[in-house]
């Protein structure tokens, strides 16, 4: 296969950044993609929060991003920052990079801390993206779960990232990408973000990757993360841990791609990631319904997770 030209990129700054005059944290509006490219203009800690919960901007690192530029914001509006800082800690539960990323910007609350922490996530995704391409071999056909590219991690990307890296090398025959009811993740945002870079993919029915495997259509999963507990086990958008059941069951690899700011040492395993139940109307907007927004993959179901330092086995001691 020739290796493709891929040189159509979501630039960090197009996805998450910081204007100080007027001070305001500008985010590229998921919810409208595909269909219309909108910026939102959060102009308080409290406007951001609600943006995170609501969805405008979404997946673990870029929240972390988003809630770093959060505080910047806060402290150069002069307001209460430890209020700042809960409202900005209490937008979404499950993913730790939030918590990380606050951690990370006490005791320096600069415009300059904040862009740097963003750079640091998009150089993180890339350095593991080149290890996860190693996973691949010619003519991969790869599926993925929900959306672990650019628009979530504030750059590159995580998951996608991987699949851009063995796509660039080469590797890559082409993705299956779930739909991810019930927001629609990877057939919205995914299926765009690989469009933008060229990269062949069709976007399937969640239901329909069981199938897809029994028919050989499916050499490998790789998927994102949210939290990462300290024995591997790893949150990630809701339907991951039934696509890691079905992999086992085939004999087919099940990757996680996610940076280290993912990794929650202080959770022994799943049963410690907190799991966020979400609006009933995402899912039906008549009857009673149930919307947890993400599930458990044990670890003894995880081939391999992909971090910047490389490539981890069982059994996972992080």
């Amino acid at each position: 296969m020739a290796v493709p030209d891929v040189s159509r990129e979501l630039e960090p700054e197009r996805i998450i950044r910081l204007e100080e005059d007027p001070p305001a944290v500008v985010l590229l509006d998921q919810r409208r993609l595909p269909d219309e490219v909108v910026e939102v203009s959060c102009g308080s800690a409290a406007e951001l929060a609600e943006a995170i919960r609501t969805m405008v901007v979404r997946g673990a690192p870029a929240i972390g991003v988003a809630a770093a530029y959060g505080m910047a914001l806060a402290d150069l509006r002069g307001d209460d920052l430890a209020e700042a800082e809960r409202l900005l800690a209490a937008s979404r539960p499950t993913a730790v990079n939030l918590a990380w990323a606050l951690a990370q910007m006490r005791g320096d609350l600069t415009p300059e801390r904040a862009r740097a922490l963003h750079r640091g996530e998009v150089e993180r995704c890339r350095r593991m993206a080149a290890h996860a391409a190693e996973l691949f071999h010619s003519g991969t056909r790869a599926l993925t779960h929900c959306n672990a590219g650019g628009l979530a991690t504030g750059g590159y990307g995580s998951a996608v990232g991987a699949l851009r890296a063995a796509w660039e090398r080469g590797l890559l025959e082409r993705v299956l990408v779930d739909e991810t009811r019930p927001l629609l993740q990877g057939a919205r945002l995914t299926a765009w973000e690989l469009e933008q870079a060229g990269i062949a993919h069709a976007v399937i029915a969640d239901s329909a990757a069981g199938w897809l495997m029994a028919r050989g259509e499916v050499d490998l999963v790789v998927t994102g993360a949210d939290r990462i507990a300290a024995n591997g086990d790893s949150a990630n958008k809701i339907g991951t841990y039934s696509l890691a059941v079905l992999a086992a069951h085939h004999g087919i690899p099940f990757y996680v791609v996610a940076p280290t700011s993912t990794i929650d040492p202080a959770a022994r395993d799943g049963a410690a990631i907190p799991i966020e139940e979400r609006d009933p109307g995402e899912v039906s907007g008549r009857f009673p319904a149930r919307n947890p927004a993400f599930d458990v993959t044990p670890a003894s179901l995880i081939t391999a997770v992909v971090t910047e330092d490389g490539i981890h086995r069982p059994p996972y001691a992080f």
